[in-house]
């Protein structure tokens, strides 16, 4: 697949950027968004797990996952903001770069936190462990499409930092 076939048709080239326009529309466009939801699905989990775990309470685990979801967002979205101008690295306007990555972290954050609406510990905790591994597969499905990276090496790529950070949470949520 071409990196032209990827750029909608709105897409068109900066008349300042000599890059094409997909690859403009990937560097302004997918790839914060990108990093906003794998930053939303990973650095969310250690909260909301490790919360789950220590109450056995999913209501707790559900405004910690709110306030980190909403939290890491925020911050996303500044640090994506400021982190340059986009004039010398052609990455487009700092204020869209920064909403983009921080409504993608936004959204990371909060699907997994969603199941934890439900009562029931137990149901909320399988449906909120179901959801993270869709989480996952859908960022992998992203990489790949997107980055031509193969499917199996992002949902590997993605899964280590999430198995990383739910062993952590658990150890934690467990020793209290």
């Amino acid at each position: 697949m071409s990196l032209n076939t990827l750029a909608p048709r709105w897409a068109v080239p900066n008349p300042a950027d000599d890059r094409p326009a997909a690859q403009s529309f990937l560097l302004q466009r997918v790839q914060p968004a990108l990093t906003g939801l794998i930053d939303g699905s990973l650095s969310t989990l250690a909260p909301i797990f490790a919360v789950a775990l220590a109450t056995h309470q999913p209501h707790y685990a559900f405004l910690a996952g709110v306030a980190t979801a909403i939290g890491a967002g925020v911050s996303m979205a500044f640090s994506e903001g400021l982190s340059d101008s986009g004039e010398l690295t052609g990455r487009g306007n700092p204020y869209l770069r920064g909403a983009i990555t921080g409504a993608g972290t936004f959204a990371g954050g909060i699907l997994h936190t969603l199941p934890f609406l439900i009562p029931q510990y137990q149901a909320a905790l399988t449906a909120a462990v179901i959801t993270v591994a869709l989480e996952l597969v859908a960022l992998a499905w992203i990489r790949s499409r997107f980055f031509q990276t193969g499917f199996l090496r992002s949902v590997a790529s993605v899964s280590l930092g999430g198995v990383i950070i739910v062993t952590i949470s658990a150890a934690l949520g467990a020793a209290s």
